[in-house]
């Protein structure tokens, strides 16, 4: 088992464990291999009054694809850290008829070291992450969110 497989497991038991809704709409970790991460829903859980899926699950799926992108950072970078979203926005183009996978792509190499370096020195960080959902080839769904990272202290590890 590489690592990419390891980290896709844990980011798995952490959302069952941590993030309740994740198991109630069916989100999984569909895809990581260090580049992009990609979060899996099925319409059947999802599904609103017009027989698509709901903006909600949308929404989350899209917040938790970049909450999950920053996870992964960090246990990359052997940082413990608390992870919150301070903003987001979602662009709605389309209806999704299907089931849907929202697809956050890893920042640039020098955005992780400031992100990294700025989390270690200030024990806090931002970082601004996209993700997206296609259906049939065509872009259905847009979100952009602004994370903070919190480094966890000595005390917060012992909990």
């Amino acid at each position: 088992m590489n690592d990419h497989t390891s980290y896709m497991q844990a980011l798995q038991a952490t959302f069952d464990h941590e993030i309740p809704i994740t198991r109630e709409i069916g989100i999984r970790v569909a895809h990581y291999n260090g580049e992009q991460l990609a979060l899996a829903a099925p319409i059947e859980r999802n599904i609103n009054h017009k027989a698509t899926a709901f903006a909600g699950s949308l929404n989350s799926v899209g917040t938790l694809a970049g909450w999950g992108m920053i996870w992964l950072l960090l246990k990359e970078l052997d940082i413990e850290g608390t992870i919150v979203i301070q903003d987001s926005a979602n662009h709605f183009r389309r209806p999704v008829t299907q089931d849907f996978t929202a697809i956050c792509r890893r920042p640039d190499s020098e955005q992780v070291n400031q992100f990294a370096h700025t989390l270690r020195e200030k024990g806090r960080a931002r970082l601004e992450l996209q993700a997206t959902i296609h259906e049939h080839n065509v872009l259905v769904m847009s979100f952009q969110g602004r994370y903070v990272a919190l480094l966890n202290t000595r005390e917060d590890r012992a909990l």
